[in-house]
Formats: C-alpha cells, structure tokens, sequence
C-alpha cells in the first residue's frame, strides 16, 4: 500500500512535469532535449541532498556490468520517452504504456515472483480496454511508435533497475550514477540537434516548476519500488498516469474522445486490481 500511495503522488508530479513541459516544446520556448535535461538535473540534486544527509552511497562494484547494459537502456528511454512527449497525445501515451505491465509480470515470474489467475484475468481486462480504445478511434496514432518502443524498452529497464537496487546497489547511489551520464547524453543532444545549452535554461523562472516538479516525482517513485514487485508499482504508476493524462489532455491540450477513454479506463482500472490482489 505505501509503494502505491508512492507511487500515485509521484506519477501526479511528472504528469505536471510532462504536461506543462510539452506546452513549452509545443510553443519553441525549449527543446525536447533540454526538457530532459532540466528533469534529469534536478532528480540529481534532489537524490544527491538525499544521499548526502542519510549517508546512503552505497556502490557495488560487481554491479558495473549490468550497469553499463542499463545506462545504454535509458539513453534509449529517453530519446523515445522525449520524442513520444513531444510528438504523441497525453492520453495516448498514458494509454499505450500499459503494455508494459503483462511484459514485466513475465519478468517478476522468472525472477522468482509468483502470478496467479488473478493476474491473468487483470491482463485480459486491460487487454480488452485497449482494444475498446483502437476500435473506437479513441487512440491518435501520432508518434505511437515512440511510445510503444518506451512501453517495451521500459520492461528492460525497470527490470534491471530492481534487481540492481535489491541485490547491489542504493538507490541514491543507482540513480546519481544513471543521472550523471543521461545528463551527458541530453546535454550533448541538445548542442548538437539545437545548439542549445541547456544549463541556459537552468533558473529560467518558467522552466523552474516543471524540472523541480518532474525530479520530486522522480525521486518518489524510484523509492516505491523499494516496497513491491516492478509490475505492482507500476501497474499503480501507469494507472494514475492515464489518469492524470486523461484529464491534462481534455483540460489543457483539448484531445477529442473523452468519453471512450474513460470507458476504457474503467476497464483498466479494474484489471490493474486484478494484477494488485
């Protein structure tokens, strides 16, 4: 229950985050690349503050191997992540990135959790609220491509995130490190796509309360999944991003189907409780 409580003010956080960062990328007052950058930097200070005070850097050096395969991961999640943000609507999105839950059930079953019918039947439902959405037009298939890699790519990371962060490393000391080098990948993008500094933008007053905001979601989810399986703690971050995601699209990005996708979110809802007990 703390890991979804966790989870739901975190996923809150970053819809603010995503929704008021795509109005700036939408309105050229930043690039999608400096709007990682921002998010990144702060979830880096945030954690580093954190580690600082409770003395919790704890590194394994064992744990270089499959650390590297991660940080190679999530220069990928972050291009898509970014592009589908840019490109792609809120709810569609929130939507899509459901898949990964039945993908990362299989991923808890191999490393030893169990699923149960109940899992089962949750997938199905969720299935079935998909596809109310595809046959009903509800979904815009604009960047769909990019959100249907980050829902797949998402397995592999948060996977390996987990099994880091329970078997080598803390989590402060697991997301500095990933944080320093998405911060060189992001940096580096925007010079190179936009010519664009993007620490420029750093204490812009405008930029402040997206980035502050995306870091401190960032932080408090990263520390849910110390309380349940991936697929648990995100089957909850999933389910309150469409809805957050359904209501920021309706409200501020005027996206038509209204009506379907909450039809459909009920549906999903009810699976996500199936996964849950």
């Amino acid at each position: 229950m703390v890991g979804i409580i966790l989870t739901a003010i975190g996923t809150f956080l970053d819809e603010v985050a995503s929704s008021f960062g795509k109005w700036e990328i939408t309105h050229k007052k930043e690039n999608i690349y400096t709007f990682g950058f921002l998010n990144t930097f702060w979830l880096l200070i945030v954690f580093i503050i954190i580690s600082l005070i409770k003395d919790s850097f704890l590194f394994n050096i064992d744990s270089i191997p499959i650390l590297g395969l991660l940080i190679v991961l999530e220069f990928a999640q972050a291009y898509s992540t970014l592009h589908a943000i840019e490109e792609a609507d809120r709810s569609t999105l929130g939507f899509i990135m459901i898949s990964t839950i039945p993908l990362l059930l299989v991923v808890d079953k191999i490393l030893g959790y169990e699923i149960d019918i109940f899992n089962i039947f949750g997938i199905s439902i969720i299935v079935l609220g998909l596809l109310i959405l595809l046959f009903n037009h509800g979904i815009n298939k604009k960047g769909i491509g990019y959100v249907v890699f980050s829902s797949i790519n998402a397995v592999a990371t948060l996977s390996i995130y987990k099994y880091c962060i329970t078997n080598y490393n803390s989590v402060e000391a697991q997301q500095i490190i990933t944080s320093i080098f998405l911060l060189l990948f992001l940096f580096f993008m925007s010079i190179w796509k936009f010519k664009q500094n993007p620490f420029d933008s750093l204490f812009k007053k405008e930029l402040l309360v997206q980035s502050i905001s995306n870091g401190l979601g960032g932080v408090i989810i990263s520390f849910a999944y110390l309380f349940a399986p991936a697929s648990i703690i995100t089957s909850g971050k999933r389910a309150s991003s469409i809805l957050w995601s359904i209501i920021s699209g309706n409200r501020y990005f005027h996206e038509k189907h209204i009506i379907v996708k909450i039809i459909s979110f009920v549906f999903i809802i009810i699976g996500l409780t199936f996964l849950v007990l």
